[in-house]
């Protein structure tokens, strides 16, 4: 994915000028896009010049809140409210341009959704929630932070989107995403050391027996791309194999992808890291359906320690994320931001919770 202009940011003021007249439109005005268009601009752009951005030329400045006060355009109160900057409602946004067919219903989703739901509404905010498929809308991004509607984002998982994220980060401050912290990233981050919790998974599985490892995982999103990386390095380190077989968690097909993988590594592989718990949990069920045991013939180990994980027979080891510390973090960190502040990432530490599966 090619890298956009970084106008307006700390390179340089914002000329505006990123997009060209070609853009025009006369039709009406009732987003902050259909400004952008009218004015030559990115909706970034738009929303900085309402807020007053120094990084924004002057005159694109004066320009763009003269076009959103014109007589008939419908973008008056949402123009005020970028100027007051305080509109009481925070975005959260789920890009899946790694797995399209994925819903929100996922459960590390709604467990995740929820204690943020909690901390916000404590707070005083609402939440509008947008699942993204960047396919289909690749400006989701400069459209939300620009629409007017939000004080600020929360962006859970950076899927394939690390460098749209980043760009966004370098002129839009108040956004603070879940995932995978990398060396020098500009956007502020809250997520688990990944890399550390698949060390730990590995280490886990070797420990209980097991010679011979498969991670079942799609390793495109950085966070599981962490995940199978430390538990290779353990694997290398100790002479135990171990392969990646891309396992999606989409319901309509993750059963019948498991279901290929077993038959493809049975007999023969006796130690599994499933990405998720979800995985492991429906891992565990088609080897019950073979009739393969738990953990005498294959151990398992998955990743979150979801409530599910408890439910399991057997119970199921997995490597605990404190998602509701981490959902408190990302609401502290965000209005941390949106008054001003500079705030770090913050990489909270994996624990293995040991069960019956390893």
């Amino acid at each position: 994915m090619g890298r956009r202009s970084k106008s307006g940011t700390g390179a340089g003021p914002d000329t505006g000028s990123d997009a060209g007249p070609e853009a025009v439109t006369t039709g009406p005005i009732r987003t902050i896009t259909d400004l952008a268009r009218l004015a030559g601009v990115t909706a970034g752009t738009v929303s900085r010049a309402l807020s007053n951005n120094a990084l924004v030329q002057a005159d694109t400045r004066e320009r763009i809140p003269a076009l959103a006060r014109a007589p008939g355009f419908r973008l008056n109160e949402m123009a005020s409210r970028l100027r007051r900057q305080k509109t009481n409602v925070i975005g959260v946004a789920i890009p899946l341009g790694h797995d399209q067919r994925q819903h929100i219903s996922d459960t590390f989703f709604m467990t995740l959704l929820g204690h943020l739901a909690d901390e916000l509404t404590e707070r005083g905010y609402d939440i509008m929630l947008r699942r993204v498929i960047p396919d289909r809308d690749p400006d989701w991004l400069d459209r939300l932070i620009g629409s007017g509607t939000i004080d600020g984002l929360i962006v859970i998982g950076q899927s394939d989107q690390f460098e749209r994220i980043e760009d966004a980060a370098e002129g839009y401050r108040p956004m603070v995403v879940w995932g995978n912290r990398q060396e020098g990233q500009r956007h502020c981050v809250v997520g688990t050391d990944n890399r550390l919790g698949g060390k730990l998974a590995a280490e886990r599985l070797i420990a209980a027996g097991a010679t011979d490892l498969a991670f079942l995982g799609d390793t495109t999103p950085m966070e599981f791309g962490a995940r199978f990386a430390g538990a290779r390095e353990v694997a290398e380190r100790l002479g135990v194999p171990i392969r990646a077989l891309p396992t999606h968690l989409a319901q309509d097909g993750m059963a019948r992808e498991i279901a290929g993988h077993l038959d493809r590594i049975l007999p023969g592989c006796n130690g599994i890291f499933a990405a998720t718990d979800t995985i492991a949990v429906a891992c565990l069920h088609e080897l019950r359906r073979r009739a393969v045991a738990v953990p005498g013939a294959v151990r398992i180990v998955g990743f979150d320690d979801l409530p599910i994980a408890r439910e399991t027979v057997p119970g199921l080891t997995s490597i605990r994320q404190d998602i509701a510390a981490g959902a408190r973090a990302m609401v502290d960190l965000l209005l941390r931001r949106m008054a001003g502040d500079e705030t770090e990432s913050l990489v909270m530490p994996p624990r293995l919770v040991a069960r019956e599966t390893a």
